[in-house]
């Protein structure tokens, strides 16, 4: 009866939610993206001419962070799955990431807290002193523990408002994470023009302000939302479950397989709490973990009492880590679609500084700015992809999201082969300008213009549109549900390594490219003297085979199986166990 009242219980809070609480969530989300772009994409230009650092104790400061923000959204994740729960953990992080954000804000205003200005005519500035870094590496490690908190919990956090069972819940999920994507898009974009341009010309104390305040509108906005959220409960260490399953299967390696699956443990009142959508299914594949659920003499198990699960466990925990183990090679495939795009950052720069960048005579478009085509690329294909591709792709699929997440990346992938291919005929295009006007030697700027660029900037914004949307629904819909948050870690962790990559590979390219008259594919000193165009179409080569492997794995990909919930309410006693022996 007890257990009766706790589904009702359950079933209550999956009636809340919905499209109402997206304005909600979508403010702490743009404003997160708002402050970590506005402040990373120009920090450098704070560090080298606010606090006089050297460009490369500023670079390996950027560095370190970046890296530390790449790793905490696994330390957020575990701690929402595990305890605190999605909007705690959200909560918590964005008031942290706020003390981070006012710090560094109030460093770039008080006077005492920066060194002083460069007096003309000085050759040597006054840097920061100890104290003053103090307060930038707390700023900094404040912001990325508060980053690592709201990143794989506010796009999960988001997906879980919206119980696709409930009629009344029109919206899907895969349109939802269609908006996220186009919210976080928008806030890139401002965050890469208009507070740029503020700090650049009006003043920090505005370019850090302006995104604090908003930081901080957006936690009460989000707080405010509380009652209209659908919140589900943490259920424990998803690490430890996975640990418990592959404790317990190494324990009984040496045990027969049951003659039926059915016979495999199963314990509904146990698993409840991790199980609201439906049970994991058993599924044929990595026998040799179901043997965790095999019950035998010596887990000494007893009727109506919760079994040692270091020794023994569910079917269903059994398959959350199969469905961990599948995810791992589809996650894998998006490291190199990242490593692509990161080129945008480095070598696609270079050669939108060596271009005519001039709009007019007086005015020329910052290198740095041509991301802009990668944002309104992205969002634009958003925008057709929910409105246009969708409607048509349902009549010939019949799948109400038109196609599944696994063609959706998979599309992403041959866009992002297409991009860097483009790119290195461009880079033909600009060093045969560059020839014909006695330009090779010399770091004068070449009079072709830079919107040769925008194509391959462009492709890429396609393909993130496809890819990185794709494999968000991926994480969410494939993770167990329990483990949502740890997924969208994942998914940041992908972007990560796929950064890391792109370091691994330029690095490599240019040690085996150099010759001894000193040549190489990627030269320190003028981009004109390399071959970045064979750079360029080896990333594609890499892709095609990246693509090859993709096509693979999907193909194989077992999809978790889920019981209905209604048919979740039966009789699971355990009455037909089956005894295991030892061979």
């Amino acid at each position: 009866m007890e257990e009766m009242e706790s589904n009702k219980g359950c079933r209550r809070k999956r009636q809340v939610g919905g499209m109402v609480t997206m304005p909600f969530i979508f403010a702490n989300e743009a404003c997160e993206k708002l402050a970590v772009v506005g402040f990373g994409t120009n920090m450098i230009s704070y560090l080298t001419t606010q606090l006089h650092m050297p460009l490369t104790k500023a670079a390996n400061t950027l560095t370190n962070f970046g890296g530390t923000s790449s790793l905490t959204p696994l330390l957020g994740a575990f701690m929402a799955d595990s305890y605190a729960g999605r909007f705690w953990t959200i909560t918590v992080a964005s008031i942290i990431y706020q003390i981070g954000m006012t710090s560094l804000t109030l460093s770039a205003i008080l006077p005492h807290l920066r060194p002083p200005p460069c007096k003309l005519g000085e050759q040597v500035c006054q840097e920061a002193d100890t104290r003053q870094l103090a307060i930038l590496y707390a700023s900094l490690l404040l912001g990325a523990l508060g980053a690592g908190g709201i990143r794989p919990c506010v796009v999960a956090f988001g997906a879980d408002q919206f119980d696709e069972s409930d009629p009344k819940q029109t919206a899907k999920t895969w349109r939802y994470f269609n908006w996220y994507y186009f919210v976080m898009g928008v806030s890139i974009l401002v965050a890469v023009t208009v507070l740029v341009y503020i700090q650049d010309n009006i003043g920090w104390g505005w370019g850090l302000g302006i995104p604090t305040i908003a930081m901080f509108l957006s936690i009460i906005a989000f707080i405010g939302g509380y009652p209209l959220y659908r919140n589900l409960d943490p259920a424990g260490s998803p690490f430890t479950r996975l640990l418990q399953v592959s404790v317990a299967a190494f324990r009984k390696r040496k045990l027969a397989m049951v003659s039926d699956p059915k016979l495999l443990y199963q314990n509904d009142e146990l698993d409840a709490p991790i199980s609201i959508g439906g049970k994991l299914l058993h599924t044929i594949h990595m026998k040799f973990l179901d043997k965790a659920a095999i019950v035998v003499e010596e887990d000494n198990f007893k009727q109506g009492q919760a079994p040692n699960l270091w020794r023994l466990n569910t079917v269903h925990r059994v398959e959350e880590l199969k469905s961990i183990i599948r995810m791992g090679p589809i996650w894998a495939a998006g490291i190199l679609l990242i490593t692509a795009y990161a080129q945008q950052n480095t070598f696609s720069l270079q050669q939108a500084k060596s271009m005519d960048r001039h709009l007019t005579k007086s005015f020329q478009i910052p290198a740095g700015s041509m991301s802009v085509f990668t944002m309104t690329s992205m969002l634009t294909t958003i925008v057709f992809y929910d409105r246009i591709f969708v409607p048509v792709a349902r009549k010939f699929t019949g799948l109400e999201r038109g196609i599944s997440f696994l063609h959706r990346m998979g599309i992403g992938f041959v866009i992002s082969i297409l991009a860097t291919l483009v790119a290195g005929f461009v880079e033909i295009k600009r060093k045969h300008v560059a020839s014909a006007h006695g330009l090779i030697n010399s770091h004068q700027p070449i009079p072709i213009p830079v919107f040769w660029l925008v194509p391959q900037y462009s492709l890429h914004g396609i393909a993130e549109a496809f890819m990185s949307i794709g494999h968000l629904e991926f994480f969410y819909d494939q993770a167990p549900e329990s483990m949502r948050s740890t997924a969208m870690a994942l998914f940041w962790t992908a972007i990560s390594v796929g950064n890391y990559a792109s370091t691994l590979l330029v690095t490599l390219v240019h040690k085996f490219s150099a010759s001894s008259d000193g040549s190489n594919w990627l030269p320190d000193d003028n981009l004109n003297k390399g071959k970045l165009e064979y750079f360029y179409w080896l990333i594609t080569l890499l892709q095609v085979a990246n693509l090859i492997y993709y096509l693979i794995c999907a193909k194989m990909y077992t999809f978790k199986p889920i019981q209905d919930i209604k048919k979740e309410i039966s009789d699971s006693k355990e009455s037909g166990v089956e005894l295991a022996i030892k061979v």
